[in-house]
Parts: structure tokens; sequence; C-alpha cells
């Protein structure tokens, strides 16, 4: 009958892969729920982590069949949390890696283990602790390698990057300047919808409210007491409305472009 019992016990033991899927359901479901009370989007945060839509999802929804290794997964989740105000790591930490380390085998004849002395299984403990640190960074190295291939190739091809020499090309646009026709004394207000993915700058009376890339489909509106400028890399892809008048496109199709919008002042 003992026997029975500690069978009965030792298939009791989850296994390491429903440790796995169990782990990363509670972890998905804390991420969920902390971006949706964020008010955050899967596509904002793909911007921000640089991990694909579909795996952030996976990671979510606690699919661990369409994850890659458990040691990539742990890496995404490190991300996911910070971009989320995590402490990235420790969060991920509880995720089970189930790593094996490999003994490797001495070319020398090692005597009875009663001949071993300390200073020879302190040499050993150390030889041991410098392969798995060096298998560990390889692993990582190797991850954040694979992560940074697979966001390239999500890229879509409408998608604007920004690059130096689009910096460049910002920084030595023409200026144009329209002024609305306000009421006296009213602030300016606009809305910004993106027909693709775009680099936008906003400032608002000197002072920078948002520059970086929204995905496609973003709406945001700013406003200001005496100007507002808006500058893009792609003004065909970008929708301007001025004081909730018709929104219209801000110029001709990957063309930078910037445009002042003035309050008249009171006379």
């Amino acid at each position: 009958m003992k026997w029975l019992r500690g069978k009965d016990n030792q298939h009791s033991t989850p296994s390491i892969e429903q440790q796995r899927a169990e782990k990363l359901a509670e972890l998905g479901a804390q991420l969920w729920a902390s971006r949706q009370e964020q008010g955050l989007s899967l596509e904002e945060l793909v911007v921000t982590t640089r991990i694909p839509r579909r795996l952030l999802h996976a990671i979510e929804e606690g699919n661990l069949e369409d994850l890659p290794e458990p040691v990539y997964i742990q890496g995404f989740i490190r991300q996911f949390a910070e971009a989320l105000g995590f402490n990235g790591a420790e969060f991920a930490s509880t995720f089970p890696i189930g790593s094996q380390k490999v003994i490797p085998q001495p070319s020398w004849n090692v005597g009875p283990i009663g001949q071993l002395r300390p200073i020879h299984l302190y040499l050993l403990y150390i030889f041991l602790i410098v392969c798995s640190v060096n298998g560990l960074s390889h692993l990582l190295n190797h991850a954040a390698l694979e992560a940074n291939n697979n966001q390239q190739q999500q890229i879509p091809q409408n998608e604007s990057v920004f690059t130096p020499e689009t910096q460049q090309q910002l920084d030595n646009s023409p200026e144009i300047q329209p002024v609305s026709n306000n009421q006296q004394g009213q602030p300016v207000q606009i809305g910004l919808t993106l027909k693709v993915s775009s680099w936008i700058r906003v400032v608002a009376d000197g002072k920078t409210e948002f520059e970086g890339t929204l995905p496609e489909g973003t709406h945001r509106t700013w406003k200001a007491q005496q100007q507002l400028t808006v500058k893009t890399d792609n003004a065909g892809g970008v929708l301007m409305s001025v004081n909730q008048q018709e929104a219209k496109e801000m110029g001709e199709p990957g063309k930078v472009e910037e445009i002042r919008i003035a309050a008249k002042t009171r006379s």
C-alpha cells in the first residue's frame, strides 16, 4: 500500500509543460488587465516593445503552442511587462524555463570520491558556473537577435521607417504657415487621423507635445492657445482637421510637410 501511495503522488506532480502553461495563463491575464486599465492597444505596444502583435496576443491569451522556445517567451514577457510599468525581470522570472545543465566529462582519470579534496570540488563548481553563464548569455543574445529579425520582417511595405536620412530631410524641408480663421482669443485645435503609419511631430505654443511614429488608424487631437505646428514625413498618409472642420490630407504621399496653425491675437 505504501508503494501505491508513492506512485499516485508521483503522477499528481504537474509536468514542466503544465507548469509553463499555467504560469503563462496567469501572467498573460495580469498583462491584459494592466493594458486595458491603461487604455493601450496592442498596436501601440508593438511600437514600444518591437515584438510582433501575434506574439503579444499569444502571451495575453496564454497560447503556449503559438510561442517559441521558453527562454524566448521569458524575454518577451519581460519586455511586455516593462512597457506596462512593471519590474520586467522580476515579473518574468516566475515563468519556468526548465533549462538543463550539461556537466562536462573530465579528460583525466578521477579517483574515488573519497579522494577528492575540497579544493578540487571548489574548482569544479567554478567551472560549472562559468559554463552555465556563458550558455545563458549565448541563449539571450540569440533570442534578442531573432526577435529583432522577426520584427523587421513584420514591418509592412507601406509603413514609414524613421532614419537619419529622414531626419535630415525633415530639417531641410520648407515650412508652410497658414493662419486659421479662429475668432479672437479662441484656442487652436487640430485632429490627426493616420491613413498609414507615419512619423509625426506636434509642437503646441513652442512645446513639443508629441514626436514619434503613430500606427495606421490612430486618431489624436491637440490644443494650443497661440500656435500649433504639425510636421510629418508622409503628408499623404495624414488627415488633418482644424477646429473640427473637414479633415484633409496634409500633402502628397511620401512628402515631408510642416504646417503651422496660429490663432488671431487680440487687437
